[in-house]
């Protein structure tokens, strides 16, 4: 064959070509020369055959040789080895052959060489997705363990602190029994005193939450079902956070909603706790002399809550981490814990608790907003959907984490109403 005759009138000095401009020292350069000669009689045997696939023999070995950081590096690859194959035998041909023959032995030598790079670059890329593949799931059972970690953090933490502070509310007690005969002085005792009960209200209502989220990351947050009203929840929370509104010239609108009245089975302190949740988020987030109103409606099988407010909105990004927990939004170093202060900041549980709340009665929460600013304040609205339930449970009492239809699709629900609600709103 003449293609194979002209092959073997080129080889020896190609192959010293590439090892020189390749392969640096001298006994690199004679073992890579080596492995060079049994690439071109591969190259030889598959332009005599007809079947490229002679080459990938030797590809496979060059391929697996490649180092872990090679591999990591998308930048090295067999490529440019390949490249200089071919730009090294075109100049030998030149240089040894006559143009016809030249021309003739690259003709022959480029569908063999296509098929090298080819074949190569789709084993780097599959070497490369399952390096890819196995850090991410490195990463992923990483940020298990971080989770896990920290979640038993905060229930060991959270019980380990009760004690401590169960002693400081007794002596605390005790104090409030040895008033000094002073008048003066009875008087500051009275305000210190008040100073360390509200701390150690404050400090207990933290303990609380991190309990509550301890149980809804282990999904053990027990509920009690029992006959329940809304409006009646709805109109407890509303007495005892008019008060703040009212000191901050905030709004607060109730508006009576089909299904506002109905009775449903659920756990009524949890729901409590949910809705107060959801309130006090609304106010920490309006702006003095804003508005906050109470809203819903019913959808077949359930009853929606909507809590809406003129506040300054939730960017997009942002709209899904608020329900993390510690998903604390803007500067850290600004962190307030004040509950009812504007922008007012707490440890970011109460919006993750409503959520398990929420989500272990069967139902489901989101948020709505234009986005963030804190000039135009475009403000969110919550959406709370609960189911309608008319009897409780099979096993009433003290039900865990029980949706009651696993095949709701909550997200076209979510969709249907945003739907609706833009059109209301056109």
């Amino acid at each position: 064959m003449r293609v194979v005759d002209l092959l073997d009138q080129v080889r020896d000095r190609w192959a010293e070509r590439v090892a020189h401009r390749l392969a640096r020292g001298e006994k690199v350069r004679e073992s890579f020369q080596d492995q060079l000669v049994r690439y071109f009689d591969l190259m030889r045997q598959a332009i005599t055959s007809g079947d490229p696939g002679w080459l990938n023999e030797i590809l496979d070995e060059w391929l697996e040789a490649r180092t872990q950081t090679d591999q990591e590096d998308q930048e090295t690859s067999l490529s440019p080895i390949l490249g200089h194959i071919l730009l090294s035998l075109s100049s030998v041909t030149r240089e040894l052959l006559n143009s016809d023959d030249a021309l003739e032995l690259i003709s022959a030598v480029l569908p063999v060489h296509n098929h090298a790079l080819q074949y190569s670059s789709t084993k780097e890329a599959e070497t490369y997705v399952r390096h890819i593949a196995n850090d991410l799931e490195e990463a992923r059972a990483t940020l298990e363990r971080l989770d896990k970690s920290k979640s038993d953090f905060i229930s060991v933490a959270a019980h380990e602190l009760r004690t401590p502070l169960t002693l400081i509310e007794g002596y605390s007690s005790m104090l409030q029994d040895i008033y000094p005969e002073d008048e003066d002085a009875r008087q500051r005792v009275e305000i210190m005193l008040k100073g360390v009960d509200n701390g150690i209200t404050r400090l207990r209502e933290i303990i609380d939450d991190m309990i509550d989220v301890s149980l809804i990351d282990n999904n053990m947050l027990k509920l009690n079902y029992q006959p329940v009203w809304l409006n009646q929840l709805i109109g407890i929370v509303e007495q005892e956070i008019r008060v703040i509104t009212e000191g901050r010239s905030i709004q607060l609108c109730i508006e009576e909603f089909p299904g506002y009245k109905e009775m449903i089975f659920a756990d009524s302190e949890r729901l409590y706790q949910a809705i107060w949740n959801i309130l006090t988020n609304a106010v920490k987030y309006t702006p003095d002399e804003g508005k906050i109103t109470v809203s819903g409606r019913t959808l077949p099988g359930f009853v929606e809550m909507t809590v809406t407010d003129t506040g300054i909105g939730i960017d997009p990004d942002d709209q899904a981490r608020i329900f993390e927990k510690f998903g604390h939004l803007g500067d850290i170093s600004l962190h307030s814990s004040s509950k009812t202060k504007f922008k007012g900041g707490g440890p970011g549980l109460g919006l993750p608790i409503t959520k398990g709340i929420i989500e272990a009665h069967g139902g489901t929460i989101w948020v709505e907003s234009d986005g963030y600013s804190e000039e135009s304040c475009p403000g969110s609205t919550f959406h709370v959907l609960l189911p309608q339930r008319k009897e409780s449970p099979d096993d009433q009492v003290n039900t865990i984490f029980s949706p009651i239809d696993d095949d709701l699709d909550y997200d076209e629900i979510k969709e249907t109403i945003a739907k609706e609600t833009s059109w209301q709103k056109k």
